[in-house]
Order: structure tokens, then sequence, then C-alpha cells
């Protein structure tokens, strides 16, 4: 059996409570190392089998899994964040069902929901936006020509950008181009929830150069938007004069 685990967003102890169990139980381990918190292996039991898949093909991973299966070895795949989100577990996926491997998905705590613990910040806010847009500016892997930046540029709603910090200059460009001003409200949150976690706020216009000023090429989120200003009306989940199906309000 194969456990695709989500790790969560950087710190140890934000792996779901089972997804630390699976880590206590497996035989085997393959982990995404180059953005994993290798703290998580702490969870491992002695004699464990630990792969780092920064160094391995698809190929290669699915080759321990399946050594691992043979031999009756329970193997769990330590994937960054929640694996829905630029895990690539998906191909993974559908080698297990061609061997007729058997596996189950455990989600984590995505690292855009570590950068937004890390703002203080709420992304869906009453009349400023109700909407969030994940995505990353296209670099040498391409997006499909629909998804370009400037086109989820033009919505104006919240933007998370992942695996885009060392192509800022162009993303600027393309952010601009597709309607956000200059002076957007923006944020560059490096390691979310890690120990050396820390967040540059800025705007849209200087988050290139920003970031230059910090060193930070890689592992940090992008986020854009009015969620991170000062300006929101009251949710009316909470006003007293709003009647819903819990609570009935001056309103009725």
């Amino acid at each position: 059996m194969v456990h695709f685990v989500g790790a969560g967003s950087g710190a140890a102890d934000l792996i779901t409570v089972r997804g630390a169990r699976l880590l206590g139980e497996a035989d085997v381990i393959i982990y995404a190392g180059s953005l994993v918190n290798p703290d998580l292996l702490e969870y491992a039991k002695e004699g464990c089998e630990i792969h780092n898949s920064a160094h391995m093909t698809l190929e290669e991973v699915i080759d321990v899994m399946k050594a691992a299966e043979a031999a009756g070895k329970m193997v769990v795949r330590l994937h960054t964040g929640d694996p829905s989100l630029y895990g690539a577990h998906r191909e993974q996926m559908d080698l297990l069902d061609e061997a007729h491997i058997a596996y189950d998905v455990v989600p984590g705590v995505s690292s855009f929901c570590g950068a937004a613990a890390a703002l203080k910040a709420e992304y869906t806010l009453p009349n400023v936006s109700q909407s969030v847009i994940i995505t990353r500016m296209e670099g040498r892997t391409p997006v499909p020509e629909g998804e370009k930046l400037r086109l989820m540029a033009s919505h104006g709603c919240t933007m998370v950008l992942f695996l885009s910090t060392s192509l800022l200059d162009g993303a600027v460009e393309e952010l601009l181009a597709g309607g956000y001003d200059a002076d957007t409200p923006a944020a560059i949150v490096y390691k979310a929830t890690w120990p050396d976690e820390q967040v540059w706020r800025c705007t849209v216009g200087t988050l290139a150069e920003t970031a230059r000023a910090a060193g930070v090429k890689n592992t940090a989120l992008i986020t854009i938007g009015g969620f991170l200003g000062d300006a929101y009306e009251r949710s009316r989940l909470y006003d007293p004069t709003f009647t819903h199906m819990f609570r009935e309000g001056s309103d009725a």
C-alpha cells in the first residue's frame, strides 16, 4: 500500500495527525527533499528505508514503490503542502494503477494557507475579494494559453503565485498588463511556517526589487490583492442585524 501524504506548509507539527501516524508506521518513506522539512523524518520508525526524491526520476520513484509492494512493505510518499497543488502525484497514481498497487491520499495544509497565517490575513474579505486564484508565472514549464498570468490578473481578485519568485520581473509586467495597479498591495512570504519564515510587504510595482533586495530567489509565495489592505466590510454572518437559519437578527 502506498500513502501519498501532504507534509503541510513547512513546520513539522503542521502535518495532519493521520499523516504523522502513517509516517511512524511506514517501512519506506519517499520524500520531496528539495522542499519538505527534514524534521518530518523524525516521525519515522527505526529501520525505515528513506529515499530523497529530489535526486530521483518518476520511474525510479515507482520502482521503489513496486519493490516495497512486492516485499509487503508500506510506503509513504511525502509531498510538500497538499499533494493536489503542484505535487506531480497524478502521474504516480496513474502508474500505480497500471501496476495494480493500491494507494490513497492524505491531504495536507497547503503553503498558501501557511502564507496567510504568516501575514495574519484573510484572503476573502467582504467587498474586497471573494475569490482566490492560485497560479504561477510561466517559465521553462509552460501554462495553458488561457491561463497566462495577465489573463488571471484581469479578474482583480486575490492571487497567490507559486514557483514564481525567480521570475518576478516578467511576473510584474504581466500583472500590470492584466490590470493590477502598481500600488496594489503585495507580499512575499519566504518559507511560510518554517523556523526561518520571513515576510516582506510591498506593492505589485515593487515586487521584483523587494525580492532582489532581500536576496529571495525561491521557496517563497507571492500574494497580491486588496486583502492586504485595511478596508473591508464586516461579515454579515455575525452581524446582529442579519437573520440566518441559526439566529434571528433585528432585520427580521
